[in-house]
């Protein structure tokens, strides 16, 4: 930015609340820690523990190796299942391969895990709305995995995908009479909404949840957002590309008709978004840590922002418990040896 450009730009910062870490997202990252602190490196992670490039490359640097598949891993090794939830066949693996396990899944992912198991004994055939190929979709579709008929897998799970109304159109399911819906945890609540209402419409007797799937970490910075974006001419979301809950962020504050753009970190912010702009708004995504938000208003700073104003907003207090297999290890205890 020139010196007349950036002597132009005296827009005002405004900080989300909340904005940032989650208690689910604070508990996967303090599993792998205190997994590295109680076995030594490396620990095996099957899929990024929380889709943020900072956090998982601080946990690399310490010892953590990130895999996609478990049979990357070698046997009688120490393995973490990431935030996002796998299937009931990656958790049969890694005990057919002799790993240990601790599960870093998000108890409100287990929540919906839960509901799948229930709603397959009962029968019912289940709609989950959600983004094809995130990990937590392959999870939680993975629930409804039938043992008695392994041999004919597609055939068994009744479960189908929809992202859209319009998937919902084209959708065909053997019963509407005994259906019901789950959601991804990190959608955005108004696009969520289109999807369930076209789901209610097609088929009346579809069973919702007995409470909203959608997190309450991710409810809470869409709001927050909403609120924040009615005074702003510019959002700025701190967020890997691959992190559902912040890409959800950016589309909250463009459907309110506001510049928005999502970040990794400060490097990516450019110069010329500021020009004109009176007021910029500043979140973050649940996976994304508040050092990379400060670095962002460092750098807005020295593009010519200043009057930094944080919003009041929801305080959440949520803390969730680590693994029991996790807390019952004695510091000194020894895992066989990984490799």
């Amino acid at each position: 930015m020139s010196s007349s450009q950036q002597a132009e730009t005296k827009a005002e910062i405004v900080l989300a609340n909340p904005r940032g870490f989650c208690a689910g997202v604070d508990r996967a990252i303090i599993i792998v820690e205190q997994a590295l602190e109680k076995f030594g490196a490396p620990i095996y992670v099957r899929n990024e523990v929380v889709h943020n490039k900072f956090v998982v490359d601080g946990l690399r640097a310490k010892g953590a190796i990130f895999v996609n598949e478990l049979d990357k891993i070698p046997a009688g090794s120490t393995v973490i299942f990431s935030a996002h939830g796998v299937s009931k066949a990656v958790r049969k693996e890694a005990e057919a391969l002799g790993l240990t396990a601790f599960d870093a899944t998000c108890p409100l992912v287990t929540k919906v895990h839960i509901e799948v198991g229930k709603l397959r004994q009962a029968g019912m055939e289940i709609v989950m709305i959600g983004h094809k190929g995130h990990p937590e979709v392959e999870g939680t579709m993975g629930q409804a995995d039938n043992d008695a008929h392994p041999e004919d897998k597609a055939a068994s799970l009744n479960m189908y995908l929809v992202e859209t109304p319009d998937d919902v159109l084209k959708l065909a399911v053997k019963n509407p009479e005994k259906l019901a819906y789950v959601t991804q945890t990190t959608l955005s609540m108004d696009d969520a909404a289109l999807v369930i209402d076209a789901l209610k419409a097609k088929f009346p007797l579809i069973k919702a949840p007995k409470s909203d799937d959608i997190c309450y970490a991710t409810q809470n910075r869409q709001d927050a957002v909403k609120i924040m974006a009615k005074d702003c001419d510019l959002v700025i979301v701190v967020g890997s590309p691959n992190s559902s809950n912040s890409n959800r962020l950016r589309e909250v504050a463009q459907n309110q008709g506001v510049e928005a753009y999502m970040v990794d970190n400060a490097s990516y912010l450019k110069a010329e978004w500021l020009v004109g702009k009176k007021k910029i708004g500043v979140s973050a995504g649940a996976s994304a840590p508040e050092v990379l938000v400060k670095e962002v208003i460092t750098k807005l700073e020295n593009l010519g922002a200043a009057n930094i104003t944080e919003l009041h907003g929801v305080i959440e207090s949520v803390v969730f418990q680590l693994p029991k297999n996790l807390v019952n290890v004695s510091e000194n205890a020894t895992l066989p040896a990984n490799k």
